[in-house]
């Protein structure tokens, strides 16, 4: 036998599906991949390199979010996939240490990004119209950051570009889904000058 076939049967003998020293194995290889990923990373990319079913993945992350409850680390669902985020009583800390890559957001853009999180899909011209400013170097800005993306095109004159959130809006905000985002509240006076 040689070398390669080796390794190739040591690594189909890390995973057996019953043992349950198997499954901390597993639950471990879940967590290096996890610890190391600049991104959230879904079941089924972390079973295509483990080698295993993405449902047996789902339970071993299932078991380390369990694990990591009421620590610095917490284990969370983020744009679809896994991602170990800092539980929320730290973020003051790690912050101090490490500046995000977004740095903070103006009052223009996190103006701009609500707008366009809760009308997506939108093109430039309505955001501007709701702003009642001109938004496109705004929205220049969010798509450098990409947490926008150009989503689509209008099918009337001009073809104008639609405009909603990106995978990276929902790692950078910490949420799985838009369905996450905190409900609109909007005052009586402000609704009947809404025009909808």
């Amino acid at each position: 036998m040689c070398g390669n076939e080796e390794k190739d049967l040591q690594e189909q003998n890390l995973f057996p599906r019953e043992d349950s020293g198997e499954k901390e194995e597993l639950r471990h290889a879940v967590e290096s991949l996890l610890f190391v990923a600049a991104e959230p990373l879904s079941n089924s990319q972390m079973a295509d390199v483990i080698g295993v079913k993405a449902q047996q993945v789902e339970l071993a992350a299932q078991a380390l979010k369990e694990e990591y409850e009421g620590r610095g680390l917490l284990l969370r669902r983020v744009a679809g996939g896994w991602q170990f985020v800092t539980a929320p009583r730290f973020v003051s800390l790690v912050e101090k240490l490490y500046r995000p890559k977004y740095q903070q957001l103006s009052a223009a853009a996190m103006e701009t990004l609500a707008i366009i999180a809760y009308k997506q899909p939108i093109t430039r011209a309505e955001v501007s119209e709701i702003r009642q400013v001109d938004s496109d170097g705004v929205i220049t800005t969010l798509l450098e950051k990409k947490l926008v993306a150009e989503v689509g095109r209008l099918a009337g004159p001009g073809r104008a570009i639609l405009y909603g959130t990106s995978d990276d809006f929902l790692s950078f905000f910490g949420i799985n889904s838009l369905a996450e985002l905190p409900e609109l509240k909007i005052s009586e006076e402000t609704k009947s000058e809404l025009v909808l």
